[in-house]
């Protein structure tokens, strides 16, 4: 089911629908755009989107002008106070921004021209020069106190966020070249996965400065990883994706290989993994040259329940909507963002089976 869509002043790299309760209709957008020439300069932008699935209605009401992003994302819901979205750009610097709105949010208000003027929503708070190389990637611990970063010179940053003042822990050579994952283990958070072009995937512990390398597995991706995400509902299981086309799952106490070999090629390269909010084993895939894929995973089984090729490039940006909606008189929660890069297109849309809840 189509909800929406529109194409965009730019190249679309990354959708993230904002995941505090109050402003679940909230989704962010963030663009990548090089101006070639013999000064050649890397542009971008954040866009807002109020989406409504019931209407259905996807509407631009805010954007904001910055360098090339790479990567964004919320701070975790549920950590308190106003959202902060974090951006990594290609000047190398981490910023940071609250969405300030009025106290009952996007979620109570039905017409958007009620929302305040255009310059009350993004503001940035904070922001921090990571490196002279670009900020690829970033991720949010759990408590929204601290950030990491990967960079382009295959560094990664460890930065604290305290009272809207960033400040740079630790910063070590982790990886030989691009460090395109650099997550967060949301039931250790003081372990950091990264990934890189080099084609290895590791585990850091915070604990120790420099940080220590808790394993390196440099055998199983036959190409580098593009992402890496915990499962929010098993402390041992963890996912991988890779320019080689393949999901990977892990049991993280025994590192050496994939989970019985449980791993699905989806084709394409695996660029992002989201976990579906609240069903265990569901997860959203954007497979660059091969659209998106939805994959249950079930023990030892994984499978692919759908697949979406509306988008006519490279599929870099996809989310899930939290909560639910009610379409022809039952709750469902299967709403998703896309967005592909050089035909600027970003689409929001539901699962065939609208996951009747």
């Amino acid at each position: 089911m189509e909800i929406g869509h529109c194409y965009v002043d730019g190249n679309p790299d990354a959708v993230e629908f904002c995941p505090h309760d109050s402003f679940r209709r909230v989704l962010a957008a963030s663009t990548y755009t090089l101006q070639e020439g013999n000064r050649p300069s890397r542009s971008g932008s954040i866009l807002l989107f109020n989406v409504d699935a019931s209407a259905p209605r996807l509407q631009l009401f805010h954007r904001v002008e910055t360098a090339g992003i790479f990567d964004i994302k919320w701070s975790p819901g549920g950590t308190g106070g106003a959202p902060l979205l974090a951006q990594a750009d290609a000047d190398g610097y981490l910023r940071v921004h609250r969405l300030d709105c009025c106290s009952d949010g996007l979620e109570d208000r039905e017409q958007l021209d009620t929302l305040p003027d255009e310059g009350d929503f993004l503001k940035e708070v904070s922001g921090e020069q990571v490196s002279s190389s670009m900020c690829l990637c970033l991720d949010w611990n759990p408590s929204a106190t601290s950030i990491s970063v990967g960079l382009s010179d295959g560094s990664l940053s460890i930065i604290s966020l305290m009272e809207s003042k960033l400040d740079i822990q630790q910063e070590w050579k982790a990886h030989e070249f691009e460090l395109w994952a650099a997550s967060f283990d949301i039931h250790q958070p003081q372990l950091v996965y990264s990934g890189s072009d080099d084609c290895k995937f590791s585990c850091w512990d915070l604990r120790d400065c420099p940080s220590n390398l808790v394993f390196q597995n440099s055998k199983i991706h036959k190409m580098g990883v593009c992402c890496i995400t915990k499962s929010p509902s098993d402390p041992h299981t963890l996912f991988t994706g890779s320019y080689d086309e393949y999901l990977r799952v892990w049991d993280v106490r025994s590192i050496s290989k994939p989970v019985n070999e449980t791993s699905i090629c989806l084709g394409g390269g695996v660029w992002r993994i989201k976990h579906h909010p609240f069903i265990p084993g569901l997860l959203l895939a954007a497979c660059m040259h091969n659209g998106f894929a939805v994959v249950k995973i079930e023990g030892e089984k994984a499978e692919v329940i759908e697949t979406y090729n509306k988008h006519g490039s490279l599929a870099y940006g996809a989310d899930w909507q939290r909560g639910q909606v009610c379409l022809e008189g039952k709750r469902k929660s299967g709403v998703i963002a896309t967005c592909s890069f050089y035909d600027r297109l970003l689409r929001v849309w539901m699962l065939g089976s609208g996951l009747a809840i």
